[in-house]
């Protein structure tokens, strides 16, 4: 396994297209409307990109240091990069043989009834579980996720996000706040604080753009951003 690059992991995001500007606002998956959106879905379509993808979300669980037995995606959007990220980790384990490893998958909707195994299950999570995220809003369906690993008894050691919008919830929390108040640390792999003053460089979608975005975060921000 090699080091995790934050610049590299920037770059990353850039060259792959996951940062993208609206004149007039979209509605996103949490109900609130936005002039800029963070999709990995082109990402994790292509093999090639969803294992560097994977690459680089192993690398960073190394880099700070967290005990995994099993990645785990949040079902549907890091489903693909659970996967890869839990074979390709699996792959570099010295004890690697048949039975060292689940591969786990989650179900969108549980079913109805049945062991919680199979519930929420196609493979349930072993051992110290990350869960992963592809992008972090409010933090609805992480939660969701959350609720159903605990009830299946998964042991779950950390929750890595790919992006993380910065965004506080209705009840003025941040993600991080509200996952850690359940005694379960949070990390993000990138911050749009951080990607969308150099993507709004990048992609110049211009002035008036720049400044919903900017009063966006005025109302929602965890704090303002300056783009403009």
């Amino acid at each position: 396994m090699g080091e995790f690059n934050q610049e590299e992991f920037n770059k990353f995001i850039e060259e792959s297209g996951v940062y993208g500007f609206f004149k007039e606002a979209i509605t996103l998956k949490s109900g609130r409307q936005s002039h800029f959106y963070a999709n990995w879905r082109d990402v994790v379509q292509d093999v090639f990109l969803t294992e560097q993808l994977a690459n680089y979300v192993i690398n960073f669980a190394k880099e700070n240091n967290l005990e995994v037995d099993t990645f785990y995606g949040v079902p549907e959007g890091a489903t693909k990069l659970g996967v890869m990220a839990q074979y390709l980790f699996s792959k570099q384990k010295e004890n690697y043989a048949k039975g060292s490893a689940v591969l786990s998958m989650g179900r969108a909707k549980p079913k109805d009834h049945g062991a919680a195994k199979d519930k929420f299950f196609v493979g349930m999570p072993q051992g110290k579980t990350i869960v992963l995220e592809d992008v972090t809003t409010t933090g609805g369906s992480l939660i969701t996720t959350l609720e159903g690993l605990k009830e299946a008894g998964v042991e779950v050691s950390g929750v890595i996000s790919l992006t993380n919008r910065m965004e506080k919830r209705d009840d003025g929390k941040s993600v991080k706040e509200a996952i850690e108040e359940r005694g379960i640390k949070f990390y993000n792999m990138s911050s749009a604080l951080d990607l969308l003053p150099i993507m709004y460089g990048v992609l110049s979608p211009g002035e008036e753009v720049g400044a919903e975005i900017e009063k966006e975060f005025e109302e929602f921000g965890v704090e303002k951003i300056k783009l403009i």
